[in-house]
């Protein structure tokens, strides 16, 4: 087991952190969606999933990788890629504009 997970999407670390920080409150919009994919057998509703085509990683997107599938994307996030992976006070590091806003929140 490890005490540390790095998530990546398209080759590129999206967010890391402790194992349980990262399981209980996702801070990037694809940590959410692969959270939320985890099948459940005491429920019964469907899996998440994200939206969209994958992009091509030989030709990834202008601005953030995911923001093509990205339900809290806006206009910044579709020219600009994400901030760097700064490791916060926490331990906890996000490639994301809107981490803080939407850290936590599971896709249904």
């Amino acid at each position: 087991m490890s005490d540390r997970v790095a998530v990546m999407y398209l080759g590129r670390i999206v967010e890391t952190g402790g194992w349980r920080d990262i399981f209980e409150r996702p801070a990037h919009p694809y940590t959410q969606t692969l959270i939320a994919a985890i099948p459940d057998p005491l429920r019964r509703a469907p899996l998440a999933t994200a939206r969209g085509e994958l992009p091509n990683p030989l030709d990834p997107p202008d601005g953030c990788a995911f923001s093509p599938r990205c339900r809290y994307a806006e206009t910044a996030c579709h020219r600009e890629p994400g901030p760097s992976l700064e490791t916060r006070p926490d331990g906890h590091a996000v490639r994301c504009w809107r981490a803080d806003e939407i850290a936590g929140r599971l896709p249904s």
